[in-house]
């Protein structure tokens, strides 16, 4: 057998390198996922709390979470663009550290200026850490993007779902000072990711060299203005998708305590199935956009949940909580679909990307926040949800999505 010219077996090597998977990186940057989340969703978790003890109104809840949201999302978009430029292997250990600050100053925040300048900083975490550990998932893939976006979601989503439930089982009985036993997860969390940014340090630029190459060579040129409109209808849906979400995860206890009666301990397990539901969504939603295109995914999630939603303010307990379950799971699984999308319709620009979705997300989810807050103190809280209900009627705008080829970056007419 003829041996390969050297530039060809280059080039061979390179590929393969760019199309492998790096499953220990994506397990250890999904396991540090897992512990973000946990962390910033004792959060809203603790809601039912901080609002007893400090007295506050709807509205403020919603400038809580607004603040936590807003921190978490006007950074992201400068961070992905710094981080394109000049990748920083260790700016996640320096997430997690503001996380870390933030929930010490929340356990013991004795006013409603240091409640929101403790859920700032741990917002100003969020903001470092996903552009970021989106780039590592990214560059981890190989040819698997859809699978390590929704691999790398799902820790997020069950972190989620494990904060709410932690929080029901450690801190609603116990008072909030208990929240200070949870900086030792960001304190193991800050041990996994300096383990990442070693990888990150000695592989990065090499994955980033190639997988530029690929991108150069497999994606033909595609109008600037196809491109901006296309960006402009995934932005319409992830404002659909969280600002349901808001809905969810701010008022879907108060809900449950208002029309059903429920103790508080009670509407946080609830809220930990919908959690639970939004990270299994998650996890079906980037391989199955691999296998079938990540249009038709964005599509049956968005439009999909509709149903459901507009059942929920009519449905007794039993049926609210098999419903926000359905709807969980299919809100769920659009987010991974929609983020590789945009990554492969603008390939070179994997953090600037990541921080614009992810930043835009949290920013709908921080705005939703307030704006539903005080939507719920002029009306009631069942109000809102017969509200929200129409949200992912908008994931009608999916169709005008130009369609991309599988396995190509490639775009074609819809």
């Amino acid at each position: 057998m003829s041996e390969l010219p050297p530039a060809d077996a280059s080039r061979r090597a390179e590929k393969t390198w760019t199309q492998e998977t790096v499953f220990p990186i994506l397990l250890a940057i999904s396991v540090s996922h897992l512990l973000n989340d946990t962390l910033q969703s004792l959060i809203p978790a603790l809601y039912p709390i901080v609002k007893d003890s400090f007295q506050l109104t709807f509205a403020q809840i919603g400038l809580v979470t607004f603040t936590f949201q807003v921190t978490a999302s006007l950074l992201q978009p400068i961070v992905g663009a710094i981080t394109d430029r000049r990748p920083q292997p260790f700016s996640l250990v320096v997430g997690m550290g503001f996380t870390l600050i933030g929930l010490a100053l929340l356990s013991f925040a004795g006013s409603f200026g240091m409640l929101l300048l403790s859920v700032g900083m741990v917002g100003v975490g969020s903001s470092i850490f996903h552009p970021e550990s989106s780039r590592i998932a990214h560059l981890a893939a190989g040819a698997r993007r859809g699978f390590a976006q929704s691999f790398f979601q799902v820790g997020g989503n069950a972190g989620s779902s494990l904060g709410a439930l932690l929080a029901a089982l450690v801190i609603a009985e116990r008072g909030r000072s208990r929240i200070l036993w949870f900086t030792l997860l960001a304190a193991a969390g800050i041990v996994v990711l300096a383990q990442v940014g070693r990888w990150y340090k000695a592989h990065g630029s090499r994955i980033h060299k190639s997988q530029g190459v690929m991108a150069a060579a497999l994606r033909p040129p595609v109008a600037g203005r196809r491109v901006i409109f296309s960006v402009g209808i995934l932005l319409i849906l992830i404002f659909s998708k969280y600002f349901y979400l808001a809905s969810m995860t701010s008022y879907y206890t108060f809900y449950l305590i208002a029309k059903f009666r429920l103790s508080i301990q009670s509407a946080q397990l609830h809220l930990f199935l919908f959690q639970f539901a939004v990270a299994a969504g998650t996890l079906i939603g980037g391989p199955v956009g691999d296998r079938i295109g990540r249009k038709y995914v964005i599509w049956i999630s968005i439009l999909g949940a509709a149903p459901f939603t507009l059942l929920l303010p009519h449905a007794g307990l039993v049926g609210t909580t098999l419903l926000s379950v359905c709807i969980g799971v299919i809100l769920s699984s659009a987010f991974s679909a929609i983020l590789v999308y945009a990554q492969e319709l603008i390939p070179g620009k994997v953090g600037l990307i990541s921080g614009l979705f992810f930043g835009f997300a949290f920013g709908m989810g921080g705005l939703g926040s307030a704006a539903l807050g005080k939507l719920a103190d002029h009306t009631s809280i069942e109000y809102v949800y017969q509200l929200c209900a129409f949200l992912p009627l908008l994931g009608l705008f999916a169709a005008f999505l130009p369609r991309i080829r599988k396995n190509s970056s490639a775009v074609q007419p819809a």
